[in-house]
């Protein structure tokens, strides 16, 4: 009797862990699969409605001081301690994700604000994202960050960029 239930014990964590492996469903592969056609089919034809100096999103412009708001910068530093700074480090080296070092001068801030907000979009559209992506080999993940919480964010980078 033991020996029965030690064997339906050992068969029913086999199949259990079994079953947590990859949870990849046919709709999750073919949503993979279109998501990869999508890229490149915006690669191939330059999709026309995507603006690269501006990204993938609703921010068209964005006003900026021409000196810091603090206040936003200080806000943005909380985010950044609590939602990116595990990622990224505020000088050019890379962590998980890029360095933050010069990231205003690199990208305009409606591009900053897109990306922040929509990341998803922007790293299927953008060759720039795509390419970070090969070195990074992590998708950024969406962090349902506010409008609020992208400008504040974008605030504390101009600062962190030497933005007085």
């Amino acid at each position: 009797m033991k020996k029965l239930i030690v064997i339906s014990l050992v068969l029913t964590s086999i199949v259990f862990a079994t079953s947590c492996g990859d949870s990849k469903t046919a709709d999750n592969a073919a949503k993979d699969a279109g998501n990869t056609a999508t890229a490149e089919e915006n690669k191939a034809t330059e999709n026309p409605s995507y603006d690269p100096k501006r990204g993938e999103g609703k921010f068209t412009t964005v006003e900026l001081g021409a000196t810091l708001d603090a206040a936003k910068a200080g806000t943005g530093k909380k985010v950044y301690d609590v939602k990116c700074g595990a990622c990224h480090k505020l000088t050019d080296e890379k962590l998980v994700g890029p360095g933050w070092k010069d990231v205003t001068s690199r990208h305009a801030p409606e591009w900053i604000m897109n990306f922040i907000t929509n990341p998803d979009a922007m790293i299927d559209k953008d060759p720039k994202m795509q390419a970070q992506l090969e070195i990074c080999l992590v998708r950024m993940p969406n962090q349902s960050l506010t409008d609020d919480d992208a400008r504040n964010l974008l605030e504390f980078m101009r600062g962190n960029d030497g933005v007085k």
